[in-house]
């Protein structure tokens, strides 16, 4: 016996899971090279492990802007965050064309450990931030960016146990709830979600 409410599937087996919900295609005023341009089509980066609140927040959030947002793993499997819920996946990376995407949200857990080890989730990384492609990093969400080597003079907060990780990638560590510089959007933890999606949206010239 199962249990749907509004795409989220709970059994009796404990854990919650997501299935390929589609949302409706939205237009949000972005920071995009060329400018006043506006982003449609978000993709979030995760793995084994992801921290729940910080993969599900974002994830309705830009979807309830109309946002079209589609997830990625290593596998089109069914993957479990930390808490026990569950998602699957729209695409395997390896799948992605990251020229269809305008906007990366990477959240953290132990998520992001597993996939800056998968070069094809370091290449798509780079490849937004080299292409100056809205990038929305979360708690331990930096490390794949540390991977692909693209924070070099960039401010940025990140969960605290990696802020010496961040200054060796040559960024700036700054302590606070979220950072926003040029096209890159952090998030220091969880708890500083609100400000951090409102000022996502905020910033998309989005209503909030």
């Amino acid at each position: 016996m199962s249990l749907a409410i509004r795409g989220a599937v709970a059994s009796e087996a404990g854990g919650w899971s997501i299935g390929d919900g589609a949302s409706g295609l939205g237009y949000l005023q972005s920071y995009l090279p060329g400018g006043g341009e506006s982003f449609v089509k978000a993709l979030i980066l995760i793995a084994d492990g992801f921290e729940d609140l910080e993969m599900f927040y974002p994830w309705y959030r830009l979807r309830e802007e109309g946002i079209e947002v589609k997830v990625a793993a290593p596998s089109g499997h069914r993957i479990t965050g930390q808490h026990g819920y569950q998602m699957v996946p729209d695409t395997p990376i390896r799948e992605l064309n990251p020229s269809e995407y305008d906007l990366l949200l990477i959240p953290g857990g132990a998520s992001p450990e597993q996939l800056r080890l998968r070069e094809e989730a370091v290449d798509v990384a780079r490849t937004f931030m080299d292409e100056d492609r809205r990038v929305a990093a979360i708690g331990r969400g930096i490390q794949l960016l540390i991977s692909a080597g693209a924070l070099s003079g960039r401010r940025a907060t990140c969960a605290a146990a990696l802020r010496d990780d961040l200054r060796a990638a040559g960024g700036v560590y700054l302590d606070e709830a979220t950072v926003t510089d040029g096209n890159l959007s952090t998030c220091r933890c969880s708890t500083d979600l609100p400000d951090f999606c409102r000022q996502l949206l905020a910033s998309s010239g989005s209503r909030t």
